[in-house]
């Protein structure tokens, strides 16, 4: 079916809207083209429109499927839901066992990244190849660099800013960009609208606070991290980073043994958007 909301452009995102009724609400997703799985996991403040460049490319060859995580994008928003990372990576684990995918390669990004990877640890024989966009997947808690930022994000006036100004993809997604022109405004509207209400807003501010508040849970997933090492994995990364830097993407490049690394100078945190290449990028990687 195709539920689509006005305020998303046909064009940019032409695919049919696709739901999956979890324990906690309805999972949004699309699921396009055919041949083997490609699953792609979003962080914040995005939802699955991010992937929209990267599915078209892939489509031809592949089965796409991008889910919106709840609280993102075209999925359900509940009051009730705790929005932390590990309560993400369980809805994910249970869409992909409900969907039955198979020997998928799983993309991942930004908190996509710990929530994707989850499974991949957890289920190393289902998963082929990894991507990995500037992320991460281990406790970020003694460093100085992401501990600031969340604490004042995560504070009283961050949730406030969060909630009320919707200052997650109004302002951080922004100034995230190498390249700011890259985010036009008709493409901005497509993340800013996701989140039309202070309520809508909680999942960002939840992930905000929880980026150094869910360390615990972090450590876990490295402490697995070994399940991992000999899978094949690309390292696509914008250097132009200022939240997920050149420290980040050497920790990964330590962890696999079966690696290939792409750095993209000109980009940001934003591949997807900045880099039109992905999708090719990747492709070609693949097919390797």
């Amino acid at each position: 079916m195709n539920t689509l909301p006005e305020w998303v452009d046909k064009s940019e995102y032409p695919f049919n809207s696709q739901y999956l009724k979890l324990p906690a609400g309805m999972m949004h997703y699309v699921d396009e083209g055919q041949g083997e799985t490609v699953v792609m996991v979003h962080g914040t403040p995005t939802w699955s429109f991010l992937y929209r460049k990267i599915i078209k490319t892939l489509s031809k060859n592949y089965r796409c499927l991008a889910p919106d995580h709840l609280g993102f994008g075209l999925s359900d928003k509940p009051d009730y839901f705790s929005y932390k990372p590990e309560h993400h990576a369980r809805n994910l684990e249970k869409w992909i066992e409900d969907l039955n995918l198979k020997k998928i390669t799983l993309i991942v990004h930004d908190f996509g990244g710990p929530i994707g990877l989850h499974y991949a640890l957890n289920h190393p024989e289902n998963v082929k190849k990894l991507v990995i966009m500037n992320s991460f997947m281990w406790s970020l808690e003694n460093d100085k660099h992401f501990k600031q930022a969340s604490q004042l994000l995560g504070s009283a006036f961050g949730r406030f800013l969060y909630k009320r100004w919707n200052f997650s993809p109004k302002v951080m997604l922004k100034i995230s960009f190498g390249d700011k022109s890259k985010l036009t405004k008709h493409i901005h509207n497509h993340y800013l609208k996701a989140f039309p209400t202070p309520q809508s807003r909680t999942s960002t501010a939840v992930l905000a606070k929880e980026l150094i508040g869910s360390s615990n849970w972090f450590d876990s997933l490295w402490k697995l991290s070994s399940n991992i090492t000999n899978i094949p994995t690309l390292l696509l990364w914008g250097t132009k980073d200022t939240a997920f830097r050149e420290i980040e993407l050497e920790k990964f490049e330590g962890l696999f043994t079966k690696r290939t690394v792409v750095r993209l100078p000109e980009c940001g945190h934003f591949v997807q958007e900045e880099c039109e290449e992905a999708g090719t990028i990747i492709k070609e990687w693949m097919e390797m």
